[in-house]
């Protein structure tokens, strides 16, 4: 009897012993691929953050794209990315603040071959706008903008042109006032 007994314990611990090695494969598996996982993504997204990168290869395609007065770093991202323009919107908005750059309002020619640095330099000078900027305000009620007539009846191309406005002050001296993104 005592003989059963003594082969019914070591039975199980040997089972334990076995469940419990088991158990730690897994568990030591799954911390190496979530390690893994996490490493590459770090990597890709500091990648994008910091090297160049592009969503296609030269020569691309060329995708208008509208920036509004008032829109937010976060939803040109987001527009650029529903674009094809850009590869992830997180590591754009990443890049955008860490360059502190100010994105312009205006209708832009982006191509799908263009880098980051190469975007941002379109989209922070106002001058490269093939139209005048239209506030979010009026693209969401259907008045104002797209073509923009000042009050001379004159049709103005871009941005920071230098012409004079109704008040009298160029749009160089207004300054910072119709930027799209402060933030």
């Amino acid at each position: 009897m005592k003989k059963s007994s003594t082969s019914g314990k070591l039975a199980l611990r040997l089972t334990g012993a076995v469940t419990r090695f088991i158990l730690n494969i897994i568990f030591y598996t799954l911390v190496v691929a979530a390690v893994y996982k996490g490493a590459t993504f770090l990597y890709r997204f500091s990648y994008e953050v910091f090297g160049s990168v592009a969503r296609t290869e030269a020569p691309g395609t060329d995708v208008p794209v509208q920036i509004y007065r008032g829109e937010t770093t976060m939803n040109i991202a987001t527009k650029l990315e529903t674009s094809l323009v850009i590869v992830d919107k997180y590591s754009f908005y990443f890049r955008t603040k860490l360059r502190n750059e100010d994105i312009m309002p205006g209708t832009y020619i982006l191509n799908t071959s263009m880098d980051y640095d190469e975007i941002l330099e379109i989209i922070t000078d106002a001058k490269n706008s093939i139209a005048d900027e239209e506030s979010i305000e009026s693209a969401q009620e259907g008045i104002g903008g797209g073509k923009g007539d000042t009050a001379d009846g004159d049709i103005s191309g871009a941005e920071g042109s230098g012409k004079d406005d109704a008040d009298g002050t160029s749009d160089d001296e207004k300054g910072g006032e119709d930027k799209a993104s402060g933030n």
